[in-house]
């Protein structure tokens, strides 16, 4: 089993962690298929209530409106 010669930094274990955090903060906008509207990949549409393809949830009016 592999084992560090070395403790390493509290510097060099941040700029590590941060590194990674930067990937998973990211957050792309997609266009819902159904409406066109801009919503979060991989989620129900807010304005709309489908999720590939198919109704997911119901919409009250004036509910998705800011």
């Amino acid at each position: 089993m592999a084992v560090p010669k070395k403790k390493k930094s509290r510097m060099r274990r941040n700029r590590r962690r941060a590194e990674n955090m930067k990937i998973t903060n990211v957050r792309a906008i997609a266009l819902c298929s159904a409406c066109g509207a801009p919503m979060v990949p991989h989620r129900a549409c807010s304005n709309c209530g489908q999720y590939k393809g198919r109704q997911v949830f119901e919409v009250k009016e004036g509910a998705a409106e800011d």
